[in-house]
């Protein structure tokens, strides 16, 4: 179970230097895939609500640390997405393309929901998504079709992801 969570743990440092150091100074995107999420969505998928969780919060930190977004807003969205993701564990068929697609999508409408719900709760400090614009309508389509890319990438990984299974199921 350790080797897992510090598996994932480097996982998400890679994938988190990947957004805020590299794609978010291309200035001719409008929007920036959110791989972050799209980790947290796999990990709670293959282990669980309590990792997913626990991978959303750690991930969340480390994006509230290198963003400038209000601190904890971050953990908050993806350890909600971790625990949502976690519902489909042995559910879901994550080796399907389609199934990626959909999963991508919906993580991604969840975590706008979520954010525009807090939003809602301090409009001074948080910024919502306007769900009529082209940068929402550009990182939904990143996500949403770079989903099962980066779950088969994450795939190659499962060997230090998954913990081995005890007992019976």
């Amino acid at each position: 179970m350790i080797k897992s969570y510090f598996s994932s743990f480097v996982i998400l440092i890679v994938f988190v230097l990947i957004e805020t150091a590299l794609l978010s100074n291309i200035y001719f995107l409008p929007a920036i895939p959110d791989f972050l999420l799209l980790c947290v969505l796999y990990f709670s998928i293959r282990n669980g609500k309590v990792a997913g969780e626990i991978t959303g919060f750690v991930s969340g930190l480390l994006l509230d640390f290198l963003s400038g977004s209000p601190f904890g807003l971050n953990c908050l969205v993806r350890t909600l997405v971790g625990f949502f993701g976690g519902f489909f564990h042995r559910m879901m068929n994550y080796e399907s393309f389609l199934v990626n697609i959909v999963a991508g999508f919906f993580a991604t409408l969840l975590k706008v929901l979520i954010i525009y719900l807090v939003s809602f709760l301090f409009p001074n400090y948080v910024n919502s998504y306007n769900v009529f614009s082209s940068v929402f309508a550009l990182e939904l389509a990143m996500n949403t079709l770079l989903a099962p890319l980066v779950i088969k990438l994450l795939r190659g990984f499962d060997s230090f992801i998954v913990p081995p299974q005890r007992g019976f199921d």
